[in-house]
């Protein structure tokens, strides 16, 4: 599968992150809005990477959690 497809996919599944792989071959999610204050207690990060893109879901899906239940 292409990289752009994969971005793609992971863009779509988490719709409230930017979703991009650096020159480096990281993959990395940037939230699109602020953390609230309770939010960041619980855990949350605005930014997070990962080695491989099943890693970013993984990590994205555990950021979703704690945003959702701070």
């Amino acid at each position: 599968m292409s990289l752009d497809r994969r971005l793609a996919e992971i863009a779509r599944e988490f719709p409230e992150w930017t979703i991009w792989r650096s020159d480096a071959g990281r993959w990395w999610a940037t939230r699109h809005h602020p953390l609230t204050s309770a939010q960041r207690a619980a855990g949350c990060a605005m930014t997070i990477d990962a080695d491989e893109p099943d890693g970013l879901r993984e990590l994205l899906r555990r950021q979703e959690a704690h945003a959702a239940d701070p």
